[in-house]
């Protein structure tokens, strides 16, 4: 047949013939569809967490990984690609790490720029502008983590590449006045302040550091007084105590200065010394058997008798004392001498001093130590029938 034929044939088909073809090719594709396997589409993002996904997508994040975070596939790609130093020059790779830098300043990752800059530095970019402001981005980043030594070295070294680098000279600055160097902070300050007299920061840094540095000069000079005054306050205490040939328990007492610091707590700042007058006071504790408890004198003089020191201490009312036992002269006073294990009663007419020169008072600690007692009273008895006193200054 021919086309012509054919044709011909065709245009004679009915509407009706027509329509019965169109409604059979809809139901063939309606099986066909129908026959499809059903499935979900699981290779999207999830609903849920789409963000969270599409932030780690290294064309979407806002963030850099962390120190030994698993990186996607295309993420560790683009990195390989980024780094690789047989894809990338010196200066390609330098600009790289100086990029990372910069990204982890803005977001105050200080350590990780301090460390992209230092990557960067080590590729030898030979450009000497290129190498100051690496340093003294470097600088920064260390000066926000308080690294001022570091900042200011990593500052002039930038200075030295650039000489004209003013904000490396500022950094310098700071960094200089935060380390106490005085000198050279003011050095920095008047270069910049010779190129721009109204800097308002660099005059005040000035400013501020000079009154620093009178101060703390005057603080030196105190510290210096105060130790002359201190050592020749031992020298004058430790003659005085060979002069008068104080005993101690421990023989190194007049070599070992810790020897004479009290060791009891209301006392231990309070060491034994001599004033200007070669008058020793002494730290001191009462002992009062009776009540196991204990009372101190932070500074008793020698020159005081311990019927003085009794009539002082007891002026008012004793408050545990509810028989009305305590008073100057109803008290006899002891002193332990704990090498020979007994007691001795103390002449209270005679002075601190003398009391010290007996053959038999010995001086532990530093510290002067007797026990009160009523006169003949039970109390006294219990005290003296002991073979070791039991209020002991361990």
């Amino acid at each position: 047949m021919s086309t012509m034929e054919t044709a011909s044939k065709k245009q004679k088909m009915s509407d009706e013939e027509r329509l019965e073809l169109a409604a059979k090719l809809d139901n063939d594709l309606d099986q066909y569809m129908n026959s499809l396997e059903k499935r979900r589409y699981t290779e999207g993002w999830p609903e849920d967490r789409w963000e969270e996904e599409m932030a780690k997508h290294p064309f979407f994040t806002r963030k850099a990984p962390e120190p030994g975070e698993e990186l996607s596939p295309l993420m560790e790609g683009l990195q390989q690609l980024k780094y690789d130093p047989e894809e990338n020059t010196a200066q390609e790779l330098a600009e790289a790490y100086k990029e990372d830098g910069k990204f982890y300043m803005q977001h105050k990752k200080f350590r990780l720029a301090v460390l992209s800059y230092t990557e960067a530095l080590s590729f030898g970019v030979i450009d000497p502008e290129y190498q100051a402001v690496l340093y003294n981005n470097r600088s920064a980043a260390n000066f926000f983590l308080k690294n001022y030594r570091s900042s200011m070295l990593d500052a002039e070294k930038a200075l030295q590449l650039k000489p004209d680098y003013d904000k490396a000279r500022w950094r310098a600055a700071q960094s200089a006045g935060l380390l106490d160097k005085f000198d050279p902070c003011v050095e920095y300050c008047d270069v910049i302040l010779r190129n721009d007299p109204t800097n308002k920061q660099a005059v005040e840094l000035r400013k501020s550091v000079l009154a620093k540095k009178t101060t703390k000069a005057r603080d030196a000079r105190k510290t210096t007084q105060a130790e002359r005054r201190k050592q020749e306050q031992l020298t004058r205490t430790l003659d005085a105590l060979k002069k008068r040939e104080v005993k101690f328990e421990e023989p190194d007492a007049l070599t070992n200065e810790k020897r004479l610091k009290p060791i009891l707590g209301p006392l231990n700042e309070f060491m034994v010394k001599a004033d200007s007058n070669g008058v020793l006071h002494w730290p001191t504790v009462f002992c009062y058997p009776q009540f196991l408890t204990t009372d101190f004198q932070q500074q008793l003089s020698e020159e005081c008798t311990m019927e003085d020191t009794l009539i002082n201490m007891f002026e008012e009312q004793f408050e545990l004392d509810r028989d009305g036992e305590y008073f100057p002269h109803k008290l006899n006073v002891y002193y332990e001498n704990r090498l020979a294990g007994r007691v001795c009663k103390v002449d209270v007419k005679k002075t601190i001093k003398d009391i010290i020169r007996e053959k038999t008072f010995y001086i532990y600690n530093g510290t002067l130590a007797f026990f009160i007692v009523p006169k003949d009273s039970k109390h006294e008895m219990d005290f003296l029938n002991q073979t070791r006193v039991p209020l002991r200054l361990q």
